[in-house]
């Protein structure tokens, strides 16, 4: 059974395409050379779900398993509930796609905070100038769903609930990978990472 597979029967309520993306995306950059390392950990975020379920996966790949299933928040200019708009750039409060490797931790403004790296030239590139990041946040809270209908919205990281945001932290910091997946077709068409050779000569395809 293929790691894609093995991690979607793991995760029954994720989408298996959108994981065996996450996966050869992972690839491909191991294999291209753009991540040093194979990272023992794979975060995959669908934001194609709304913010109202819990759309973050966190799998351990050496002994696979699903560490975490959580809610994850979207940036305020990506959209309400669902997120529909997605940047590279400086200040649009909008979330990055494509595939990220981790980095160090530090004390931020939004308290334990994880740094990323954006894999992928013109889509998520710029994540670390823009302080796109993992943290912790009061207002990841799905007590709000019925009232507002959705959980709040940050400036464009993938933030997390705060009770549980330092032990996700600790587990994701370090050269560990984080996928974020939205329908996007041009993305969808023109990243590299999403159309790898493969060993066998094809290429993957990506489609949806």
């Amino acid at each position: 059974m293929s790691l894609s597979a093995r991690l979607s029967a793991l995760a029954p309520d994720a989408d298996p395409r959108v994981i065996d993306l996450a996966v050869k995306a992972r690839e491909c950059a191991i294999s291209s050379g753009d991540a040093t390392g194979q990272g023992e950990r794979l975060a995959v975020i669908d934001y194609s779900m709304p913010s109202s379920r819990k759309r973050l996966w966190v799998f351990d790949l050496r002994n696979p398993r699903v560490l975490y299933t959580e809610y994850v928040a979207h940036g305020q200019g990506s959209g309400d509930n669902y997120a529909r708009a997605f940047s590279n750039r400086d200040g649009s409060h909008q979330t990055s796609l494509g595939l990220f490797r981790t980095a160090e931790v530090y004390n931020g403004n939004n308290g334990y905070s994880l740094r990323m790296d954006g894999l992928e030239p013109g889509v998520n590139d710029n994540a670390r100038s823009r302080a796109i990041v993992m943290h912790g946040a009061k207002y990841v809270d799905p007590s709000l769903v019925p009232k507002m209908g959705r959980i709040g919205r940050s400036h464009g990281c993938p933030a997390v609930r705060a009770e549980v945001a330092r032990e996700i932290i600790d587990t994701l910091r370090g050269g560990q990978f984080v996928f974020s997946y939205y329908p996007d077709s041009r993305w969808l068409q023109s990243s590299r990472l999403l159309a790898c050779p493969t060993r066998a000569g094809s290429r993957v395809v990506a489609t949806r």
